[in-house]
């Protein structure tokens, strides 16, 4: 929930960490610092606001002079968002500068130890925290940093990502991990420190990803020395080749990276299921499930944890797994989850799913769930992420990165690798026939082009944003497979516009919302033709009868919703099962759309962050 950026090398390092929290900003957005060793002390510079604040305030106070410097664009979580609070953080001395990603739980207790040793705080942070117990223990115990960083951590309770750097020691930052991203850049006697891999893609596509309770000393001209931060154990550097290009994280020439990942999905989708799905021969080819399918087949039930976009997916998915597969399926909130003591046993699967793979919560449900004996299976798009490595098996949606926080491709790919899981698995238990199956698999190669066609409504869908925008409360209902996008509609329009929304089953309508309905209500429906069509024309019936304003999701080509709605978004017409990847298309232009003419951050909504790296 924030973004951290290190460099250390030959080149001028502020430029580049600058550009790299210009990357790293839909992880944090409220206050942004940056800190420079210009050879004899350490130049720093931080504010309230966005990147580009910190950008001009650099301009006008602070010498960015140097080879080595780290920097930080915050999501609060201790102390508000101002100058103050704001990332990096000197210890008393001076001497040692970190920034932090994540939260120590025990900060307080840490503090009053360190107060009663003389210690001084000038912010209200956990971090500020943890850089004066470093360097009380370098002190004390007369270590170097590492060792000191080390000590430090094993008396910390939480979550974090840091780097640390001492002036005394200006060939090395110090890194660690637990529970927060963290990735190093190796390029040629120079190493790149950042939340994800984007900052320095273009210098290198060689990076290593630290393990939970790992740190690193990165040393120029001597290497990386990773430890296990419990044991002391040396552990061998293991460097990926980066597969993302420079391209996949810039706008492409359109406003908002969110329009531009909207108008991705074609493609998003296709990638998802390309080298998997071959509709011609009848094939699903999906290695993580090969492998453990007896594990699938022989599950007394499928247990579903995400958070948010993701489960809302999961959503769609109960609904795909029961229809196709015939296997009883629960979706959980993880941020649940993990405290109601559920019930887990070995012959249970949990499919775990999360855009960044880095979802506080969903990696904790994880472990609970490994715990009991069940076998845990990945949904993410971020390779080499902390779900990917902590669970047993998985598939990765090959969406691309995806920037805006407000998510849309990682939606509609984790419904397809969803559909893919749920269809193989119905072949192999032979809960669904021949042709069926092939019809599915055939429909689902079409999809790519049906989104392709819903996005030339775009046109239209702003003209309908145009009438809405200043509706204070707005009603989303769907039944069937559209109820999750009902409540995934909800949500894009609270995230991006803030305007408060509710995503409802059409048919529990009556047992409350219906008393918000008037003139001034907006009611979005999803009214496809596939499913219980009759039904939700006759809700919303009752809707017009109470004067509410109702725009309905129609298949191409409807008449009855036509005639009653006042207005009508048509999408191509595919199966029941299918048509959320289609249906939730409109509803993300719309939010979109009515939030610009808001003129709110699309990209960067308030209080939001991409990725949930803490509770």
């Amino acid at each position: 929930m924030c973004g951290i950026v290190g460099y250390i090398g030959h080149r001028e390092a502020f430029p580049i960490v600058l550009e790299g929290l210009k990357r790293l900003e839909y992880r944090g957005y409220d206050s942004a610092g940056i800190a420079v060793y210009n050879g004899e002390h350490i130049e720093l510079c931080k504010t309230k606001g966005k990147v580009s604040d910190l950008e001009d305030k650099v301009k006008a106070e602070m010498n960015t002079s140097g080879t080595v410097a780290i920097g930080h664009t915050r999501w609060a979580t201790h102390g508000v968002p101002n100058d103050v609070n704001s990332h990096p953080h000197y210890s008393n001395s001076g001497e040692l500068v970190i920034i932090h990603n994540g939260i120590i739980e025990n900060y307080a207790s840490l503090k009053k130890e360190l107060i009663s040793r003389g210690y001084t705080f000038k912010s209200d942070t956990d971090t500020e925290v943890l850089i004066n117990l470093i360097e009380d223990v370098q002190k004390n115990e007369n270590v170097k940093l590492g060792k000191a960083v080390q000590i430090a951590l094993n008396q910390v309770i939480g979550a974090y990502a840091i780097a640390v750097f001492d002036k005394k020691k200006p060939n090395e930052i110090v890194v660690a991990k637990l529970g927060s991203p963290l990735a190093i850049g190796v390029g040629e006697n120079e190493f790149f420190i950042a939340s994800d891999a984007t900052p320095f893609l273009e210098y290198t596509k060689k990076a290593i990803y630290l393990e939970d309770e790992q740190m690193a000393i990165v040393r120029l001209k001597k290497g990386i020395k990773i430890r296990k931060i419990k044991t002391d154990s040396v552990v061998a550097p293991y460097v990926q080749e980066l597969q993302m290009n420079l391209e996949q994280i810039v706008k492409g020439g359109y406003e908002h990276f969110m329009l531009k990942e909207i108008h991705e999905q074609p493609n998003a989708i296709k990638d998802t299921y390309r080298g998997r799905l071959n509709a011609k021969e009848g094939l699903i080819r999906m290695a993580g499930i090969d492998d453990n399918i007896e594990r699938f087949l022989n599950a007394n039930r499928i247990i579903i944890i995400a958070c948010g976009t993701s489960w809302h997916a999961g959503l769609v998915a109960e609904y795909i797994f029961e229809d196709l597969a015939r296997i009883p399926v629960e979706v959980e909130y993880a941020s649940e989850f993990r405290y109601r003591n559920p019930v887990i046993t070995e012959n249970d699967v949990v499919i775990a799913i999360s855009q960044s793979g880095e979802t506080a919560d969903t990696l904790a449900a994880i472990k609970l769930a490994k715990s009991k004996g069940a076998f845990v299976f990945g949904v993410c798009n971020v390779v080499g992420s902390s779900i990917a490595r902590e669970t047993h098996a998985g598939a990765y949606t090959h969406a691309g990165p995806e920037i805006g926080v407000a998510s849309t491709k990682a939606f509609t790919t984790q419904i397809t690798v969803l559909t893919l899981i749920a269809l193989k698995l119905a072949k192999e238990k032979g809960s669904i026939s021949h042709s069926n199956f092939h019809y599915h698999l055939q429909e689902l190669e079409l999809i790519p082009a049906k989104v392709e066609k819903a996005l030339l409504q775009d046109d239209h869908i702003k003209k309908i944003a145009d009438i809405y925008k200043d509706a204070k409360n707005c009603l989303y209902l769907g039944r069937g497979f559209n109820f999750p996008v009902a409540l995934e509609g909800a949500l894009k329009l609270k995230e991006i516009s803030y305007i408060h929304a509710e995503g409802y089953p059409a048919a529990e309508m009556k047992h409350g919302p219906i008393a918000l309905i008037d003139e001034h209500m907006p009611v979005f429906v999803i009214a496809t033709k596939k499913g219980h069509y009759e039904k939700v024309v006759s809700n919303i019936e009752e809707i017009k009868a109470r004067k509410g304003k109702i725009i309905g999701i129609v298949t191409e080509g409807d008449e009855a919703v036509k005639s009653i709605a006042d207005h009508v978004i048509e999408v191509p017409e595919t199966l029941e099962s299918l048509s959320p990847l289609l249906t939730t298309i409109p509803l993300q232009l719309l939010s979109y759309h009515i939030a610009v003419l808001l003129e709110r951050n699309v990209d960067q909504p308030r209080n939001l962050a991409k990725s949930v790296t803490v509770e």
